[in-house]
């Protein structure tokens, strides 16, 4: 599965040619698919795939990963945690990075500053980090836990632009 890099990485897909952007969505759909089926696909060489493929990954733009479920893998219990802080949000932001528990992390306007993604083993493995680790933070003023009950779509092809 290739991912492409949150839009804070500092690319833009604008730079790129339709020939990359037609091997990231090949990979979108398919990341074990051979450089010469992706060549075949968007009329290029195997070599020459090869070659794009390190310029995206090298220059941040995608990555290549295994997408794994979390239940099949022993993690029973997910959230959504909406958190208000006071002062710096990119100061908790940043400290928050270190988590194994958190998976997804972004800056947000509206009610929140921030929406972390936590995975955890258990419910009480989830208040333990709620409770220990995010709401000890002093910046932390607030959150709202939003339990997953059950995953509806999940999805990484959205293509290009």
């Amino acid at each position: 599965m290739a991912h492409l890099m949150p839009s804070g990485s500092n690319h833009r897909l604008g730079n790129l040619d339709e020939k990359s952007k037609a091997i990231i969505v090949e990979l979108q759909h398919d990341g074990r698919k051979s450089y010469s089926a992706i060549g075949k696909s968007v009329g290029l060489s195997e070599a020459a795939v090869r070659q794009r493929v390190s310029r995206l990954i090298e220059s941040g733009v995608m990555e290549i990963v295994a997408v794994t479920d979390p239940l099949s893998l022993g993690f029973a219990r997910q959230a959504m945690v909406g958190v208000k802080v006071r002062g710096d949000i990119s100061k908790v932001a940043d400290r928050l990075h270190g988590y194994d528990e958190i998976d997804y992390l972004v800056v947000t306007a509206g009610s929140f500053d921030l929406l972390v993604e936590i995975v955890c083993e258990s419910d009480r493995h989830l208040i333990e980090f709620v409770n220990q680790e995010l709401r000890s933070i002093d910046a932390v003023v607030d959150t709202e836990l939003f339990m997953y009950l059950s995953l509806e779509k999940q999805k990484y092809n959205w293509g290009t632009r």
